[in-house]
């Protein structure tokens, strides 16, 4: 019973936490007492589901636990007689067996969340953080890594956006078509960082999260139909870019869970329908003037259309990562880049861009600096050093699946030492 309550309760978080917090913001208009009676009515499933049993429907359960533990809060904090006439509105409240949304409003839900949390008065990398943290359930570490900094720091940014959020009383709504392009880089880099986090998830356990790369390709297309009849470019390429990533996703791991890297894929377990629905939104943002998110789409198209490994055209991937660079210079870039120059000059090539990265330590905390390092290293016949960086980067990985891989190789190179 326990085991089973359990899973139950991870799996309502994992799939509807977003949607859990957007529908208590919507009504109490605060991000940290709808956080809080979110988190709460989950602590309280796990002990009454154990033993009253799972409901019938877990996820109303969790929402109207979480409105009555909203409702506490507000009562008991010192601006409960500055709001007591707004949450006393009979209509504010209401006794539910079900969710009080359907499937087909909670794109919009989500979108207002996003757009919340968008808002230019924050900075952007505070936009950013908190819609991860409030939209996808991602935890501080997770998008600590996706900036590169530390935990802790990251922790700050998020306290410091919610509160402003508040103090500033920012609407909790879509802005109008004038309002809205200030804020959509920010929506947009939510939403890639939301499907990159599904992935290659940071924690244990398995190597993607299919629920976080669903509701990134949902929200993309959510953004994508709210700027019909002419998106701008660069949602067009997101969505490409997602699509053909996601495409790839069933050929990534084998049988045991462990990674398969690209050019050893099963190229015949890659989604065709996917990609041939994303090829010609490649085309499209192309038209619109490249931006990053349509030239990565591109980079992504080009090893969808190779039927083999060996049929990839990598010097095009590298004109198109030198273009991406110039758009957006970044040592993540420069990382894709040296791999592009390994693939059509050769693994000595690159490591000279890697060793400037490395001198650099923008990336001493990204394990796959290090493993890209060994990689080519041990393709250059240096299986000493490769050992050296297989090493590092195990020091740095958090997941199962990327750490199997990472000892596999490990192992490979000692062998070829000894």
């Amino acid at each position: 019973m326990h085991c089973n309550a359990d899973e139950a309760v991870e799996a309502v978080y994992r799939s509807d936490w977003g949607r859990i917090v957007a529908s208590l913001i919507r009504l109490v208009g605060d991000f940290e007492i709808a956080e809080e009676a979110a988190q709460e009515a989950f602590t309280a499933a796990v002990d009454q589901w154990r033993t009253s049993g799972i409901p019938d429907i877990p996820r109303a359960w969790i929402i109207q636990t979480a409105r009555h533990k909203a409702i506490d809060r507000i009562r008991r904090s010192t601006r409960f007689k500055e709001n007591i006439e707004t949450y006393a509105n009979p209509g504010w409240m209401k006794t539910i067996e079900e969710p009080d949304y359907d499937t087909a409003e909670i794109p919009d839900e989500r979108l207002r969340l996003i757009f919340t949390c968008c808002h230019p008065a924050l900075a952007l990398e505070s936009q950013v953080a908190l819609t991860l943290r409030t939209l996808g359930g991602l935890e501080t570490d997770e998008i600590a890594r996706a900036f590169l900094v530390p935990p802790v720091t990251m922790a700050q940014r998020l306290v410091r956006a919610k509160r402003k959020i508040r103090d500033a009383r920012i609407p909790y709504t879509v802005p109008g078509t004038y309002d809205m392009p200030e804020r959509l880089d920010a929506v947009l880099t939510v939403i890639y960082l939301v499907f990159n986090e599904g992935y290659a998830t940071t924690r244990s356990g398995p190597l993607v999260r299919t629920d976080l790369c669903a509701e990134a390709i949902r929200l993309g297309r959510a953004v994508r139909t709210l700027l019909s009849p002419q998106p701008p470019a660069e949602v067009t390429g997101l969505v490409a870019l997602m699509l053909l990533h996601d495409a790839r996703r069933d050929a990534r791991l084998d049988e045991a869970s462990d990674i398969v890297v690209l050019e050893e894929q099963d190229r015949s377990r890659w989604d065709q329908r996917q990609i041939a629905e994303a090829l010609p939104l490649v085309d499209e943002s192309l038209r619109g003037g490249p931006g990053p998110f349509a030239v990565q789409a591109a980079i992504a198209a080009l090893h969808c259309r190779a039927a083999r490994a060996q049929d990839t055209d990598w010097p095009q991937i590298l004109r198109l990562y030198e273009v991406l660079e110039s758009l957006q210079p970044s040592p993540i870039v420069a990382l894709n880049r040296a791999v592009a120059i390994a693939m059509v000059q050769g693994p000595r090539a690159a490591l000279a861009l890697i060793d400037e990265l490395t001198a650099a330590g923008d990336l001493d905390g990204y394990h796959l600096l290090h493993s890209a390092r060994a990689d080519l290293l041990r393709r250059s016949g240096s299986s000493e050093e490769a050992a050296k960086s297989y090493a590092t980067a195990l020091t740095l990985v958090t997941n199962d699946s990327e750490r199997r891989f990472l000892e596999r190789r490990l192992g490979e190179v000692r062998a070829m030492k000894a």
